[in-house]
């Protein structure tokens, strides 16, 4: 039999456990940045996790940045989270960073069955431009061009490195950068023309039931087999989960699919505000919540899915 002295230490031990469970966050924690480099699909995933974390009681900022500088300010501790790891296109911008032990990549990936490698409008395939091989001998209907995007950007690199080793006789083209909205802007004006146009393409975006495209064959040494299969990864700095280990479980928990991201992405690419559009996807979609929020809390160590759902007004 029990002396009252055992229950009662009993239930002190399950009050600290549970305490334990839902604690509190440093305050230097409170403030979580956001690497942003203009891609929709990075501005998608990141109006989601900058949703939940302000729903829970954090404040958000993002800061906008190319792919280089977005790895430099992780490193440097100056930026707190980077969702768009785009593996492998990346891994050659990443090397130094994880190699010097200055940013750590989440284990699981944030996106599964994404690609990335060149694409064309579906008519200039049917008219012979079907692989990386066959570039050049459209070269003057193409103009010389391969449009990629902002400049700095890991595709542009792939892209700039293939013409400068002359990789498929490329050699004399020259590389358009511009920007995503800039770069699609291009494709619409050569499609309206019915002109061939070779450009970066990837999944999941919008691009791929805006326009009838279809993506070159043969381009597995430089983008990666299976038309450059992609997976995105979440980035942060050495020691983050254990300075700020509500909002690591909160990142790591955050994995989305292409469909999920094709239609933040749709409204994101008509202006739209990223967090609004992922504060109306979250209320039309709330099931999704119980896999985010699983064992996290808020900033100030509440139950985190009921603060989400009330900020979301489910």
């Amino acid at each position: 039999m029990k002396t009252i002295k055992q229950i009662a230490g009993a239930g002190l031990l399950c009050m600290t456990l549970l305490q334990n469970a839902w604690a509190q966050e440093p305050e230097s924690c409170k403030l979580v940045r956001f690497a942003e480099i203009g891609w929709a699909d990075i501005a998608a995933t990141t109006g989601v996790a900058m949703t939940l974390s302000e729903a829970l009681g954090y404040q958000t900022r993002k800061i906008m940045a190319s792919v280089p500088i977005a790895f430099t300010g992780v490193q440097n501790k100056q930026i707190d989270v980077f969702l768009g790891y785009w593996a492998p296109s990346m891994d050659a911008v990443i090397e130094p960073f994880t190699k010097s032990g200055g940013v750590k990549v989440l284990p699981k990936a944030n996106l599964e069955g994404a690609k990335y490698t060149l694409a064309v409008p579906t008519y200039a395939a049917q008219a012979g431009l079907k692989s990386f091989a066959d570039i050049a001998k459209f070269k003057d209907q193409l103009g010389g061009k391969i449009f990629g995007i902002e400049p700095g950007n890991d595709g542009n690199l792939l892209i700039d490195g293939m013409i400068k080793a002359n990789k498929f006789d490329l050699g004399d083209f020259k590389m358009v950068e511009s920007s995503e909205a800039g770069m699609l802007v291009q494709i619409q004006r050569a499609i309206k023309k019915n002109e061939p146009a070779v450009f970066l393409g990837w999944a999941p975006h919008p691009m791929n039931t805006q326009f009838d495209i279809t993506y070159l064959e043969g381009g597995d040494e430089v983008f990666g087999p299976d038309f450059g299969a992609a997976k995105v990864f979440t980035v942060v700095p050495p020691d983050y989960e254990a300075r700020c280990s509500n909002v690591g479980k909160l990142l790591n928990n955050l994995q989305f699919s292409v469909e999920i991201e094709s239609q933040l992405m749709d409204k994101v690419l008509q202006k739209q505000n990223p967090t609004t559009v992922a504060a109306q996807w979250l209320k039309a979609n709330p099931a999704i919540l119980e896999q985010w929020l699983a064992g996290v809390s808020t900033f100030d160590g509440q139950d985190g899915l009921a603060a989400v759902k009330k900020h979301l007004g489910l």
